[in-house]
């Protein structure tokens, strides 16, 4: 049994982790569509909320995600994937993981420092 798409107005989230460090990369939601494309193509799709489509991690950048393994919790309402993560950045800022501002002393620092500059990649 997959994923319940008739919660949360059809879509759920998935937490993206990479398979070979365990580090979480980022989270993002998949509708029906983004599921079957993941599941056919082995490459991680997902819909994005704010152009309200569905899109393929990587499609400008380049740096897509190869799903090595797929979980479903036990709602089947949230996704895990475990994936190779191309160019080894998985944010759209350029940082590995989406995850990168860290709350110390009440105020939020950045740890690491990007593996690509977005204005370069996206050219917007």
């Amino acid at each position: 049994m997959g994923p319940d798409f008739s919660k949360q107005n059809g879509l759920i989230p998935v937490i993206v982790q990479s398979f070979e460090t365990g580090k979480v990369l980022m989270l993002a939601y998949m509708n029906e569509t983004a599921w079957e494309k993941t599941v056919q193509t082995g490459k991680a799709h997902y819909w994005s909320r704010s152009r309200q489509k569905l899109w393929m991690k990587g499609e400008e950048s380049g740096n897509i995600q190869h799903v090595r393994e797929i979980a479903i919790d036990c709602d089947s309402d949230t996704v895990l994937l475990k994936v190779d993560q191309v160019g080894g950045a998985a944010c759209h800022t350029g940082f590995e993981s989406c995850f990168y501002r860290f709350l110390h002393n009440g105020e939020f620092e950045v740890r690491g420092t990007p593996l690509f500059d977005p204005r370069e990649v996206y050219k917007k």
